[in-house]
C-alpha cells in the first residue's frame, strides 16, 4: 500500500514538514501496524520522515521500531537500507550484462534522475569502474564524454546544496537531449512515466535498468522492444529497498540488527535469484523480462490460492 501528502516539502520549513508528517500519521494510524501495513520512504520523504512517523505512531501505541522501514540508524534502522535500491539495480545490471557481452567495468551510464537511487547506483557502479557520461534531476541536466565524478556530484547537490548547472566540466543540457546519450545503460530513476511514446525513440542505449516506477509507458516497452533495448523491469529492477525494509522488519521485530555485509549478501543472493528465475522463463516462453516477472508472480499467488483451498 502507498499513500502522501499532496504537498512541496521543498516550500516548508522542517516543523512545518513535521508537523504535516505527524498529523498524516494521526489520520492512518487504525489502518497501519507491524503486522498490516508498514510504511517506508518514498519520493520526496527519507529516514527522518519515518522517524517522525514511528514516533507518532508510539505516542498513540507504545515503542513499536517495526511500524515503519527505511528509519535513522539510531532508531533501530536497517545498515544498508538508504543505498539498498541503487545497489539492487547495480546486481541486475551486472546480471544483464553477462548475458550482453557487455563489460561492466568499462560500461559507460546514464542516470535519469539523481536523487537517492540514482546517485546510489551511479556510485557503486563507478566504484566497479563503470564511467557516468550523463545525470539529471528535476532542474536540468548534464553531460560529459570524459565522465562525471558521481561521487563529486552527490556531494555537490546533497551535501553543498548546489545546482546541477553549476558542476564543473560538464555540459548544460536539456532533459530530452539525455536520452539521447549513446551509452551502455541507461537507468531510469526518476517518476513514472518518464519514457513515453514521444520519446522512447530517442534513447541510444543497449540496457535499460529501471530504478524508479513504471517510468517506462506500455507504447514506448513496444518502441524499446524493437529497437532491441533490453529492459530489466521496474519489477525486479528496483526491488531492492523493499527487500531490505522486509529485512529491517525482520530485525525490528526481533530486536537485533545485522551487519551491513550480511543485509547486502542476503540482498545480492535474493535479487540475483530472481533474476535467473525470471530470465530462465523469459527464454523458455519468448517473452520480455517484464512478461516473464509478471507471469512468474501471477503464477505464485495462483499457486498459494490454490494451496489454501480459495480455488482448485
Amino acid at each position: 500500500a502507498k499513500g502522501g501528502v499532496n504537498v512541496d516539502p521543498k516550500k516548508l520549513e522542517v516543523d512545518e514538514l513535521q508537523s504535516v508528517t505527524r498529523s498524516f500519521m494521526d489520520k492512518v494510524e487504525k489502518v497501519l501496524g507491524p503486522t498490516r501495513d508498514i510504511p517506508a520512504p518514498d519520493v520526496n520523504t527519507n529516514a527522518q520522515t519515518m522517524a517522525w512517523l514511528m514516533d507518532e505512531y508510539g505516542k498513540l501505541h507504545g515503542y513499536t521500531p517495526a511500524i515503519c522501514t527505511g528509519k535513522p540508524i539510531a532508531l533501530e534502522g536497517s545498515f544498508g537500507r538508504e543505498a539498498a535500491t541503487g545497489r539492487g539495480v547495480v546486481y541486475l545490471f551486472e546480471e544483464a550484462a553477462k548475458g550482453l557481452d557487455i563489460d561492466l567495468a568499462e560500461s559507460r551510464i546514464v542516470v535519469q534522475g539523481f536523487g537517492n537511487v540514482g546517485s546510489w547506483a551511479a556510485r557503486i557502479l563507478q566504484d566497479m569502474g563503470a564511467t557516468l557520461v550523463g545525470a539529471s534531476t528535476t532542474s536540468g541536466a548534464i553531460r560529459s564524454d570524459r565522465g562525471i565524478d558521481a561521487h563529486a556530484l552527490h556531494r555537490h547537490l546533497k551535501e553543498e546544496g548546489g545546482d546541477l548547472a553549476e558542476f564543473p566540466d560538464c555540459e548544460d543540457i536539456t532533459p530530452d537531449e539525455l536520452l539521447e546519450i549513446e551509452c551502455d545503460a541507461f537507468i531510469p530513476a526518476a517518476l513514472g512515466g518518464m519514457i513515453h511514446k514521444a520519446n522512447a525513440e530517442s534513447l541510444n542505449c543497449k540496457v535499460m535498468v529501471e530504478g524508479a516506477n513504471s517510468p517506462t509507458t506500455p507504447a514506448a516497452d513496444e518502441i524499446l522492444f524493437d529497437k532491441g533495448v533490453f529492459i530489466v523491469p521496474d519489477v525486479m529492477a528496483n526491488a531492492g529497498g523493499v527487500i531490505v525494509s522486509y529485512f529491517e522488519w525482520v530485525q525490528n521485530l526481533q530486536h537485533l540488527r545485522w551487519e551491513e555485509d550480511e543485509v547486502n549478501e542476503k540482498l545480492d543472493r535474493i535479487i540475483r535469484r530472481s533474476y535467473r528465475t525470471v530470465a530462465e522463463r523469459a527464454e523458455r516462453d519468448d517473452v520480455s523480462l517484464r512478461v516473464a516477472a509478471y507471469e512468474c508472480g501471477i503464477n505464485r499467488v495462483v499457486e498459494a490460492a490454490r494451496t489454501r483451498g480459495y480455488i482448485s
